[in-house]
């Protein structure tokens, strides 16, 4: 019996044997399947998220890009006092150790056993930048094993000066701001390299719990855990203890949290649809771009109080908006450059300056005036101003009317555009054919017209602005800005170059241009749109320096214009409601050109108040000035011709083009 009682405990043995090898062996199955999941030194790469900056042509930022607000920056620019404070309450072996600090995680796994749960961390800087770039934030046994085979392999790859400044500039410091750099500025409004003593412990302790050590939620708390870093500095002695005492006394002084960027919150967002198509949504959002716009704050400003100051306000829609609604886009001619895009008011991201394609009314004119003069017309040349009967190609009838409902009888087309008498832009768009009035249109830049189909833009009524779709206020103005760059086309372009994170140009704006007119034509034409501001329908838009422009108003008051530009700058203004059906009507009237004008004169004069005065500039050939003329028939005349004074203009030509033929009256 003794034998037997023997042997069952020799098998008892034996299985309990093979069990612990079973359980060993699954364990280091486990090991080892760990072990090939390790990373490989060339995969230990950081590659944290960049913010991407945008500045306007003056270097100063109007917003962000960012999922992460983060602006890495070289250890050796992270002051002593900040370095010091990380490693004193984080990981005060940090460079003894090789990664895993034993007695910090020693006590942690004691704790962590007897609550069978992660609830201690005892981790070193480098097993934090391993969780924080590498792994998942979850607390499981098998997340805490990956990150010491990540530890592991940091520090098997970079240096320990690395490895903080890897961990300064990636870990979250609340309220947005990832690393150091963003954390100063958020909190102190400061680069990183001018934090004191005190700044730099209260940023070491808030990224234990950035919500509970938040200043803005729980200021007693953000202090004493400043204070316990400071002491604990003091204690390593990183810092005296009387550096310390005079931190502690300190006030935690921080700045209000900054509201979401709102410079110029219209041209931001064009610009941004801009990089999504170049770049897509991850370098944008996370590659450190830096883009160089051509935008100016100080107009931009300008263009937004002008607009917003000028406004009337009817109504508030449906959607809480404020009706009518307003856009203004201003370039500088000569490069295209945008200056200032207010494309509304309000908190919608619908572009009115961009994308609102609407009427242009009586501001279409001066399109079809310049293609006339390109075909052989003249400032002197003469329309009758009479009631005018029209059958269309539908068979129906129309009369166009001017807008005062009266006639002149006899007017020159500078005059005829002065006063903008619609009877004369019918007669004349009817005389140089609507198919060439467009295809000028298209070389001035305009892209939304429509010439085939059922409905398009090819009868009398574009000569008043009846358009299939629109212009938009960017169109238009670009148009314009033709007249004061020489008769030159320049496509408008917002950026001028664009950053990498380590500051390789990666782009370089290259805009479109084309001579459209002559130097001559183009002058021409600014010529008579001065009449306009002088003494036409836009007097409202009367500046202290030479300027040229013109109105628009839709006959329904669905839309109000002015495009206009000084040498220095060209800006249009657009009024309406955003549903078109709907008139812009006050208590005192309809709102019309002159307030679009209004509005105009305004931002001008804020946009140029230091930019000094100057003249358009006459062409050095090409162009015969002060010919005398019969206003009558706006033919040359001699001195000797028996003409009434009140019919004796002068007149501009081109030089090619000065009639041969005198006025009767001097035959």
């Amino acid at each position: 019996m003794q034998v037997k009682r023997r042997n069952d405990r020799g098998g008892i043995a034996i299985f309990f044997i093979f069990i612990i090898a079973i359980i060993l062996g699954a364990l280091a199955g486990a090991f080892a399947g760990f072990l090939r999941s390790a990373p490989t030194l060339a995969e230990v790469k950081f590659d944290p998220k960049l913010t991407t900056y945008v500045y306007d042509a003056k270097g100063r930022v109007i917003t962000r890009f960012f999922k992460e607000n983060r602006d890495p920056v070289p250890l050796v620019e992270i002051p002593l006092y900040l370095r010091h404070a990380v490693i004193a309450i984080e990981d005060e072996r940090f460079y003894s150790h090789h990664g895993i600090d034993l007695r910090s995680t020693l006590r942690a796994l004691w704790v962590n056993a007897k609550a069978k749960t992660i609830k201690q961390g005892g981790s070193t800087i480098t097993q934090q930048l391993a969780k924080n770039a590498f792994l998942s934030h979850e607390r499981t046994w098998t997340r805490k094993l990956r990150e010491l085979l990540w530890t592991i392999q940091i520090e098997r790859a970079y240096t320990k000066d690395e490895i903080l400044e890897a961990y300064l500039n990636l870990i979250y410091f609340g309220h947005g701001a990832h690393g150091v750099a963003a954390a100063a500025q958020t909190y102190f409004g400061k680069p990183v390299q001018e934090l004191t003593l005190a700044e730099a412990a209260f940023i070491a302790g808030v990224s234990r719990s950035p919500s509970l050590y938040s200043p803005y939620i729980n200021p007693e708390a953000a202090v004493k855990r400043r204070n316990l870093i400071l002491d604990v500095m003091a204690e390593q002695g990183y810092i005296s203890r009387l550096e310390a005492e005079m931190a502690k006394a300190t006030p935690l002084e921080v700045k209000p949290l900054k509201k979401s960027e709102e410079n110029a919150p219209y041209f931001a967002d064009y610009i941004l649809q801009q990089l999504l198509e170049l770049y897509g949504e991850n370098r944008v959002y996370g590659g450190g771009l830096k883009v160089y716009t051509t935008l100016d704050l100080d107009i931009q400003k300008a263009a937004e109080k002008a607009l917003l100051s000028g406004l009337p306000t009817i109504k508030e829609d449906k959607n809480g908006l404020k009706q009518p609604q307003g856009a203004v886009i201003a370039i500088e001619p000569q490069t295209g450059h945008i200056k200032a895009m207010v494309g509304g008011r309000g908190t919608d991201q619908f572009n009115r300056a961009v994308q609102a394609y609407r009427q242009p009314g009586s501001a279409i004119k001066p399109l079809i005036y310049a293609a006339a003069l390109e075909a052989g017309y003249a400032p002197a040349s003469v329309f009758v101003d009479e009631p005018l009967e029209l059958t269309l190609q539908s068979g129906e009838k129309w009369r166009p009317e001017n807008n005062n409902k009266t006639y002149r009888g006899s007017v020159s087309l500078r005059q005829a555009l002065t006063d903008s008498i619609n009877i004369v832009a019918v007669k004349l768009l009817l005389e140089i054919g609507a198919e060439k009035a467009l295809a000028y249109m298209k070389r001035l830049g305009i892209t939304s017209l429509v010439e085939t189909g059922t409905r398009n833009d090819t009868h009398p009524a574009l000569a008043l602005g009846g358009l299939t779709r629109g212009m938009s206020p960017l169109e238009l103005v670009a148009a314009y800005a033709v007249f004061a760059n020489g008769g030159i086309y320049v496509k408008p372009t917002a950026i001028t170059k664009i950053e990498d994170a380590k500051g390789q140009v990666i782009y370089t704006s290259r805009p479109e241009r084309r001579i459209v007119m002559s130097e001559a034509l183009a002058y021409m034409m600014t010529d008579m749109l001065q009449d306009v501001i002088s003494h036409g329908t836009g007097t409202a838009a009367r500046l202290d320096r030479p300027a040229a422009g013109k109105t628009g108003t839709t006959s329904d008051y669905t839309n109000a214009w002015f495009i206009g530009y000084t040498p220095e700058l060209a800006a249009a203004v657009w009024i309406g409601n955003d549903r078109q059906v709907e008139a812009m009507i006050t208590a005192k009237g309809p709102v019309g050109s002159s307030q679009a004008a209004l509005i105009w004169s305004n931002f001008m004069k804020q946009a140029l108040s230091t930019v000094p005065s100057s003249s358009f500039a006459k062409p050095q050939r090409g162009l015969a000035e002060d010919v005398a003329v019969d206003t009558r028939n706006g033919l040359p005349i001699m001195p000797n011709c028996q003409i009434p004074p009140e019919f004796v203009g002068y007149e501009l030509f081109l030089e090619d083009r000065v009639p041969a033929r005198l006025s009767p009256a001097c035959l």
